[in-house]
């Protein structure tokens, strides 16, 4: 039997996204970039494992946001605003099981945009997403933001979360997409790392706040 893709090979391995037979050349030029794979893909998984994480050389200093400083003590005293981000970002991949990692860092990405320039200007200017799907994500982030302002104006009286500090998250997991991301048009390696931070079980009863606070800082 020949590969389903290229027809010509011989076909050596069941291929989920294509509900057929395929060889591993094919397997391997085509995972995440013509095929969506499926994320209980063996042969993802075990690709994943053997991938070098990408060097910060490889992603433009503009798109890391590399004006903007963050130490380990904002990590530390946010977290919870981190944490609440990060689960809005995997709500969000779960309302749309075809959202890739692309559509993620392009989002946060574009808030950021936002964020800096009122933080820098005062000006509030939200850039526009064309795509259906970053807006989806962006929503999905801004509710957090807003519910967790409102709960810190509910129990201390005043809100403390700063511009500065949401343009520090938001540019935290920009470059955290990018260290996880494959870069092939369809990866979703940093969608599937938001996964398994945030368990569908544990997520349902607990909520951001118990799913486990130190990984978001590694």
């Amino acid at each position: 039997m020949s590969c389903s893709l290229c027809e010509v090979r011989k076909e050596k391995r069941f291929c989920p996204a294509v509900h057929g037979q395929i060889c591993p050349q094919c397997c391997g030029e085509q995972r995440e970039v013509t095929l969506d794979c499926p994320s209980s893909c063996a042969y993802l998984r075990q690709s994943r494992q053997h991938e070098k994480p990408r060097g910060t050389s490889e992603v433009s200093a503009e798109a890391l946001f590399g004006s903007v400083e963050i130490g380990q003590q904002f990590l530390y005293e946010h977290q919870h605003l981190l944490l609440g981000m990060s689960f809005a970002l995997i709500q969000a991949a779960r309302a749309d099981r075809l959202l890739t990692d692309n559509d993620l860092i392009s989002a946060i990405s574009v808030l950021a945009k936002s964020y800096e320039t009122l933080v820098h200007s005062g000006l509030h200017y939200e850039a526009p997403l064309s795509a259906p799907r970053q807006q989806a994500i962006a929503a999905e982030v801004q509710k957090m933001v807003r519910e967790y302002r409102e709960t810190e104006q509910k129990h201390t009286g005043f809100v403390r979360l700063r511009d500065l500090e949401i343009l520090r998250a938001l540019v935290f997991l920009v470059r955290m997409g990018y260290a996880r991301t494959s870069g092939r048009p369809k990866s979703r390696a940093f969608v599937d790392f938001l996964e398994q931070q945030f368990p569908l079980k544990e997520t349902e009863i607990a909520g951001p706040e118990k799913s486990g606070g130190s990984l978001i800082l590694t």
